[in-house]
């Protein structure tokens, strides 16, 4: 079920550490679909203990060889197992038609990484961890509440997918616009399949107008130079299938946060459109081990590869401490 071989050749956006192995690995969700991953491991690991392990993914529209790879390696020279993979329908993961997103299946991505960290010799069952990245972040929350084995969650620069696609950004779009937005979908769903194919909604501009919003800007500078760009990368490319945002509308991610009871650190910059994102969410979630930390002066993007910014210390004693 589970496939396991050496990484062969570095398309990362990111440097490769000489602290850690990878592994190319891959295993299957409960839908069945191939997902593809790398495995990180301490160089100096002892395959004969067990250890604490991390799965990684996002941003939302990104690849693991983008912040997800950056997010797991660093962790991995901090002593953790991790893992960074690709979403079903993107990436190197299977799944077809490609350039689909659905909220119950990214959850499930989750909860699949799971299943194969729990089979891995060096891993503790019972010290599982999850980092979701900008929209990968609301996920992670979701899984966490439905997935009893995840010990402690990180929820980074996190969008909720579904709240921004339901009401769009700044919660402006209120219900006979949600209804029009609707019918547009719809539409491209019968245009769809008259064509036989599925119309994507484009990535991040290869141009941007002088007029820009700073946040647009600021996925610009990640995902079209060659700070973040990958050729497997949505927002770097084409984008995901238009009609894949009509699953989000009437699935709120985030209805049960309120009942999880293991650990989650959200983390957001101070200046990032979307912080309200992570403060709303902090807001329903329960309990004395949950925390929202804000970073000063620092971008949405700026928490994606940003090694002077992202509170790796923080986060390595958040999974220190919670998954002993």
């Amino acid at each position: 079920m589970y496939n396991s071989v050496f990484a062969q050749e570095n398309e990362k956006t990111f440097p490769a550490s000489d602290r850690v192995t990878v592994e190319r690995v891959s295993y299957k969700n409960r839908y069945g679909i191939s997902i593809a991953a790398d495995m990180y491991l301490p160089r100096d690991i002892d395959r004969a203990e067990k250890h604490a392990a991390i799965a990684v993914s996002g941003p939302f529209g990104a690849v693991k060889e983008q912040a997800a790879g950056f997010y797991a390696q660093t962790m991995a020279e901090r002593g953790f197992v991790t893992i960074a993979f690709d979403p079903s329908y993107t990436g190197e993961s299977g799944g077809e038609p490609r350039y689909v997103t659905s909220p119950d299946i990214s959850t499930e991505d989750f909860s699949a990484a799971v299943d194969f960290l729990v089979t891995r010799a060096e891993v503790d069952p019972e010290r599982i961890g999850i980092i979701g990245i900008c929209g990968w972040g609301g996920f992670a929350i979701n899984a966490a509440a439905i997935d009893t084995r995840i010990r402690a969650t990180v929820a980074s620069t996190m969008y909720d997918i579904s709240r921004a696609n339901a009401n769009g950004y700044f919660d402006s779009i209120n219900a006979d616009q949600r209804y029009e937005l609707r019918k547009q979908l719809n539409a491209q769903r019968t245009v769809d399949a008259k064509n036989g194919t599925y119309e994507l909604g484009g990535g991040v501009p290869d141009t941007l107008p002088d007029d820009a919003p700073q946040f647009v800007k600021d996925y610009h500078a990640y995902y079209k130079t060659d700070r973040g760009y990958h050729k497997r990368s949505f927002n770097s490319n084409s984008g995901w299938n238009k009609t894949s945002a009509l699953s989000f509308i009437n699935a709120p991610i985030l209805a049960y946060s309120d009942e999880i009871r293991s650990a989650v650190l959200l983390i957001h910059g101070e200046k990032a459109h979307s912080r309200y994102f992570s403060e709303d969410a902090f807001k329903k979630l329960k309990g004395d081990n949950k925390e929202l930390v804000i970073i000063p002066g620092a971008s949405h993007v700026d928490l994606y590869d940003r090694p002077d910014i992202i509170p790796f210390d923080k986060l390595t004693e958040f999974f220190t401490e919670n998954l002993k």
